[in-house]
């Protein structure tokens, strides 16, 4: 399906209706249907938070200034100074002058919170994190904050990436159709254990756990809405403390599984094995052990080799078994680095190696998306290897 509708990251793209690269984006309707809807809960003045929405778009373009995007930094700036009665000094002070500190404790942790981790979520740590609801904010909101983080990390990204594919010079393209013979889908919690685990510098395709360093929620006393929001999150959402500390704010989480689901499990287009090739060297250039882990084993248990995978634990730089591997990879590698330098040179290679649009398009989600995985797995909490389990 392809809808008419300009949104956020069409509109700061530059991409009317008429433009190819417009149509390849809806044909992934759902995913740009739940990108607005984060965008709107997020940024928005609907949620119950002390955060508010003023703080919250502050603290984005913030966010967006370090990453190097300027036209997302310039839209949360507006957006924010249009509320001009909400703007305290400390957030005056911010948008005043770059990098600046306000001497208030709570802005302040928070502030450096999101400065760490728009380009460089490996090098916070449970400290940074703990700061932040001992300077005053609620857990649940400390939550809100991770997410807000998380998704103008994905936000940022995508938006550089369909840029770079429409000032590339995209080619309109029927809407991908699932093939007649497709297998049934299954969750990826419900596919078969691969082979033996790669554990190559640091990383691994072995199963790991996770814990949170936040309290999780108890799942036999959350409300019915958190109840619900598990219950359609993850075959194990219950189990895990992933979810129940996510929970915390479930329509934020409701509504990322839906992004997430739409992007790495759609039919047609990009296979999903190649997925989960940008999805790990994502992971691996920000130092998301947890995460590697889980998609290296999806990428085997979808190809059937693991062979890319060991190259991308031991150099993400050279990895790659073809020119299609060799391409994903280099392009989610600068789209994580460097967004704010990301252009239609780092698209044409995927091209070249003779990706569709659609194709580049769902490399892109991919890529995005993991900026969000990273940094919520990264400074939420902490991966467990199985001999510390």
């Amino acid at each position: 399906m392809t809808d008419t509708t300009v949104d956020t990251i069409d509109r700061l793209a530059g991409l009317g209706t008429d433009n190819p690269t417009f149509t390849t984006r809806h044909e992934r309707e759902k995913v740009a249907l739940a990108t607005q809807a984060c965008e709107d809960l997020l940024l928005g003045n609907t949620l119950d938070s002390a955060l508010t929405q003023a703080e919250r778009l502050v603290l984005a373009a913030e966010q967006a200034r370090v990453s190097g995007v300027q036209v997302l930094e310039a839209e949360y700036r507006a957006r924010a100074e249009a509320l001009a009665a909400e703007i305290t000094p400390e957030l005056r002070q911010i948008l005043g002058k770059a990098g600046s500190q306000t001497g208030n404790a709570r802005m302040d942790a928070m502030l450096h919170f999101v400065r760490t981790l728009a380009l460089n979520p490996a090098e916070s740590d449970k400290a940074a994190l703990l700061a932040i609801p001992a300077a005053g904010l609620s857990l649940n909101d400390t939550v809100l904050l991770a997410q807000l983080i998380g998704f103008v990390a994905y936000q940022a990204r995508l938006l550089v990436g369909v840029k770079a594919m429409s000032d590339m010079g995209g080619v309109a393209q029927a809407p991908a159709a699932e093939p007649v013979a497709a297998a049934p889908f299954v969750h990826p919690a419900n596919l078969p254990a691969p082979g033996e685990p790669l554990r190559r510098n640091g990383f691994t395709s072995e199963t790991l756990g996770w814990q949170s360093w936040l309290e999780v929620l108890n799942p036999d006393t959350a409300t019915p809405e958190q109840q619900h929001v598990l219950e359609v999150s993850h075959p194990k959402a219950k189990t895990m403390d992933f979810y129940l500390v996510l929970a915390r704010q479930p329509q934020v989480l409701l509504e990322r599984s839906q992004a997430f689901n739409a992007i790495m499990y759609a039919p047609g287009g990009l296979s999903r094995a190649e997925r989960e090739v940008a999805a790990t060297a994502v992971s691996r250039s920000n130092g998301c052990v947890y995460c590697a882990s889980v998609h290296a084993q999806r990428f085997e248990q979808l190809a059937k080799r693991n062979d890319v995978m060991a190259q991308m634990f031991d150099d993400p730089d050279t990895a790659g078994t073809n020119a299609r591997e060799r391409a994903i990879i280099q392009s989610s590698l600068v789209l994580t680095r460097a967004p704010g330098s990301f252009g239609k040179q780092n698209v044409q290679p995927l091209r070249d190696a003779g990706l569709s649009d659609l194709e580049i398009l769902d490399m892109l989600h991919s890529a995005a998306l993991f900026g969000w995985a990273n940094r919520l797995m990264l400074n939420l909490g902490v991966e467990i290897w199985p001999q510390a389990a």
